[in-house]
């Protein structure tokens, strides 16, 4: 190599192969997934994860929230891959715990709550998130667990929330030179 920032036919043919490899991932991840019917969920429990995950995850002017990252779509997908039963039914019972909570709380169901009285409701669930105590504290758990999940594996939430730019090629270390202090 006559430079260091020539790549080698060896390297071209590397990048390109991860390229070939991760493509269909980011592509799934990115839209075709939200775009599909839910696998696990009833429309109406898909509807009500979405605006949960959003609540725990809202887009801002740096990043879209857990909406735009198919959160919802990507805990459909994996709950509806598992040979356990247990799991699903821990989420059918949650989902129906929330309604009830907004019911004890406020009358109507969840998703027919004004936009304060959802945060409220999620608010009551994260109780004690230390030391759930009840079901909708230990379902709180769960839901925040796989949101979180969810979006810090796709494109917006490494991309766009945390700007990772990938592997790339530092022409200089700007670190701090620790070997001189």
């Amino acid at each position: 190599m006559s430079d260091t920032n020539d790549l080698t036919r060896r390297e071209a043919l590397k990048i390109a192969a991860a390229a070939v490899v991760v493509a269909p991932a980011v592509a799934l991840r990115a839209g075709i997934e939200a775009a599909a019917p839910p696998k696990f969920f009833t429309p109406a429990e898909f509807s009500l994860v979405d605006e949960l995950a959003e609540i725990l995850i809202p887009a801002d002017a740096h990043s879209g929230g857990a909406r735009a990252a198919a959160a919802a779509a990507f805990i459909d997908r994996r709950l509806a891959e598992l040979a356990d039963d247990e799991p699903r039914a821990l989420w059918r019972a949650g989902l129906a715990r929330v309604d009830a909570l907004a019911r004890e709380m406020y009358g109507p169901a969840f998703m027919h709550l004004t936009p304060d009285d959802r945060v409220a409701v999620v608010t009551r669930m994260a109780g004690d998130e230390e030391k759930p105590m009840n079901d909708e504290e230990r379902f709180f758990a769960e839901l925040k667990t796989r949101t979180v999940h969810a979006y810090y594996t796709s494109r917006i939430g490494v991309h766009d929330e945390l700007e990772f730019k990938g592997n790339t090629l530092l022409n200089e270390f700007v670190g701090e030179d620790i070997s001189k202090s």
